[in-house]
């Protein structure tokens, strides 16, 4: 679904709110064609409650100025659109909280083409083009991106940086379902071999073989796609309500168009087709080939090479800073991290190889002996069982490490009183050396709110140019009375004795709960008498109120009917909230990734040691009429699995980490912090998991190893 966005070929349009995460960011992608009118845009957002408003407010230059998805035609002066939702809560909301911030008429409902989840509150808002031009902040558009966008910013990373987290995402999600399809695609390998090269025997040509290979994993693939579509169909409804990302699918986002249906019904079953004719090759070489095993050569330490390649590249550009553009970072990282991900699957044999034979020297009990034997001979086979795992560990890792290190950063510790402030600061500081706004603010600002019962205090910031600066330049100090500032306890205290005071704080920054609580700094004493503060201009206003959300919205639409054009007010914790929206929508995609790699990496596990204890029937077997038991047997292969499993697995956590440090240092200067214990929780029972999925295979290899299937082979 698409999403109002930010207008192209223009910079941000946003009006200038306190605490606003920003409006969303330019950008490529499928856009309105550009028109001979401009139109007039501005952005911001509103809250009521803890529910954040996207406001739009739009003003027409001429009959062809753009008109935004979701709406037929602009709306004029006094008039509004509004999404379902907000439409329902202006409706059941009482206007002096709501309603009234929205002076005019709504003359229709925006339609799902803009709205990116269906309990979506955007309002579109018209003027005249002679009044919105003069509100600082908006901008003449000629064309609309319908694309969805996200500026962040305020949260510590922009647009460009959460493309490069959700690209090395895709990655981590589609190399274990790579890893998953090889597997899988081995699934009794050397039964299907074996029987093929019996077909060549009898005279069936190499053609032959492939055409039969190809159609027996076309039709299997096609029963997957028919099933995958019928669970789709199943579950989709239940999906729709899964707030993924902090909100609910809209009813378009789990549609599916005609040529997504028409590349995975055909896509797979050639995917299958291709993946079954390359695993044919060596019975095309030769047929009796099949049948004479020999110890494949030892991986060699080169093997290594790929790993410590990633590594490189990202210590270099931790050490010498992400390059320039958003194409450019997603080629670093990607193949960074594709790099390390594939060096973790090359070199997993090599690690696997040493492991057996640091075992196989230490013990002489013959399940250890025998196990530590197989894994020196064939690394490989015994490492691509766990290689999916791996994968998932190290996704973990790396995922647990950035999402950590990034809530840490931003975490918030505010007081009660956060809650229950309303900052609005007026005209945000423009460029140095620029005019600053200087719109004349009522002298019955303070009394309003005073006026609405729930309000305890109010505290107005007056600007004083630095020295040297006129009174329209953009350098000011901003000051403070401390009576009204011991009545508003959320921006902090004054000295003892002290009658006017310096706010040092950005308001308006992530800064204000970030790492320490704003109630409780003490702001230092001005030389300025409260006398001589009423010649100067007005540059912001505090409302404290109680507990009551029916004090705090209807404060908060005082400030917004007295003074049209500066911007929402907005509270401390909404600041922060929307500070971390776009971090807790980030931490809910990572965890639905961990999830997914988590579970595919189980059935990449099952499939592979089910599959080798298969493909070994015969060798099992014959152990068995030597004299080995049954309960050898089974540690045996428990041991072949377990023994990659957990040697890799440690150095997977530890290369996730180091990566994700890199990647926190190269792009975005911060350093990584310690994981919490959930992520060795959740790494203990991954692993417990894994070893569970061993030990249920294990009563297969008393049905298949009896003397009978020796007799028969």
């Amino acid at each position: 679904m698409r999403r109002l966005s930010a207008p192209t070929r223009q910079p941000p349009a946003r009006r200038p709110a306190s605490g606003a995460p920003g409006a969303p960011n330019p950008g490529a992608g499928s856009a309105s064609a550009p028109t001979a009118s401009p139109l007039w845009w501005l952005y911001s957002t509103d809250h009521f409650g803890t529910q954040t408003i996207d406001l739009v407010d739009v003003a027409a230059t001429g009959p062809d100025s753009p008109v935004p998805p979701g709406i037929s035609h602009l709306p004029g002066p006094g008039q509004f659109y509004a999404s379902p939702a907000l439409t329902a809560l202006l409706r059941s909301t009482a206007a002096v909280e709501l309603g009234d911030r929205f002076p005019g008429r709504q003359i229709g409902t925006i339609g799902s083409a803009a709205l990116p989840a269906p309990n979506s509150l955007i309002i579109i808002v018209g003027h005249s083009a002679a009044q919105l031009s003069k509100v600082p902040g908006a901008a003449e558009v000629t064309e609309i991106n319908t694309t969805t966008g996200h500026s962040g910013g305020a949260n510590g990373f922009d647009s460009n940086t959460l493309e490069v987290i959700f690209a090395v995402g895709a990655l981590a999600l589609l190399f274990p379902v790579l890893v998953f399809i090889g597997t899988a695609t081995r699934l009794s390998a050397a039964r299907r071999e074996q029987r093929f090269a019996a077909i060549r025997l009898v005279g069936a040509s190499p053609r032959q073989v492939s055409v039969i290979s190809a159609v027996e994993a076309s039709v299997a693939a096609l029963g997957g796609v028919a099933v995958g579509f019928g669970v789709f169909f199943l579950l989709r409804p239940a999906l729709t309500n899964v707030p993924f990302t902090g909100q609910p699918f809209a009813p378009g986002d789990l549609s599916l168009n005609a040529v997504n249906t028409v590349l995975a019904v055909l896509g797979v079953p050639i995917a299958a087709a291709a993946a079954a004719r390359i695993a044919m090759r060596r019975v095309q070489i030769s047929p009796l080939g099949v049948t004479r095993r020999v110890t494949p050569p030892a991986p060699r330490a080169y093997r290594l090479l790929p790993l410590a390649a990633g590594v490189a590249e990202l210590a270099y550009f931790a050490a010498a800073g992400s390059p320039e553009g958003t194409g450019a970072q997603i080629l670093v990282y990607f193949s960074g991290f594709l790099l390390i991900m594939a060096g973790l699957v090359i070199a997993g044999p090599w690690l696997t190889m040493l492991g057996s034979r640091l075992m196989a020297r230490r013990t002489s009990r013959p399940a250890v002996l025998i196990a530590g034997r197989r894994l020196s001979d064939n690394p490989q086979a015994a490492f691509r069982a766990i290689a999916g795992l791996i994968i998932a560990i190290f996704v973990t890792s790396v995922s647990v490490g950035v999402i950590t290190t990034i809530l840490d950063d931003h975490s918030a510790t505010s007081g009660p009183a956060a809650t229950n402030a309303l900052i609005d600061q007026f005209g945000n500081s423009p460029p140095p050396g620029q005019p600053v706004s200087t719109t004349p603010v009522p002298a019955s600002l303070t009394a309003r709110p005073r006026s609405v019962s729930g309000v305890q205090g109010v505290a107005v910031f007056y600007g004083l140019p630095a020295s040297g600066e006129g009174p329209r330049t953009a350098a000011y100090h901003v000051l403070a009375l401390c009576a009204q500032i011991a009545r508003t306890p959320a921006i902090g205290r004054c000295p003892s004795g002290a009658r006017v005071v310096t706010i040092t704080r950005n308001l308006d920054s992530s800064t204000v709960t970030s790492h320490s609580t704003l109630a409780q700094s003490v702001s230092p004493a001005a030389a300025v008498t409260p006398g001589q503060l009423r010649n100067l201009p007005i540059r912001g206003i505090v409302v404290q109120t109680d507990r009551s959300s029916f004090a705090l919205e209807r404060a908060r639409t005082v400030l917004e009917v007295a003074l049209p054009g500066q911007g929402p007010p907005t509270t401390l914790s909404e600041i922060n909230s929307a500070n971390t929206r776009t971090i807790t929508e980030l931490q809910q995609l990572t965890n639905v990734v961990i999830l997914i790699s988590l579970v595919v990496a189980g059935c990449s596990l099952a499939v592979s040691v089910t599959a080798g204890v298969t493909d070994r029937k015969r060798p099992f077997s014959l152990l068995r009429l030597t004299g080995v038991s049954l309960k050898a047997l089974r540690r045996v292969v428990a041991l072949e699995a377990g023994v990659p499993l957990l040697i890799v697995a440690f150095l997977a956590a530890g290369i996730g980490f180091l990566a994700a440090a890199l990647f926190l240092q190269s792009e975005l200067g911060e350093t990584l912090q310690p994981p919490r214990p959930v992520y060795y929780i959740l790494l203990a029972a991954g692993l417990i998991a894994s070893l569970g999925i061993i030990a249920s295979t294990l009563p297969l290899i008393g049905r298949i190893t009896g003397p009978e299937v020796a007799r028969n082979e």
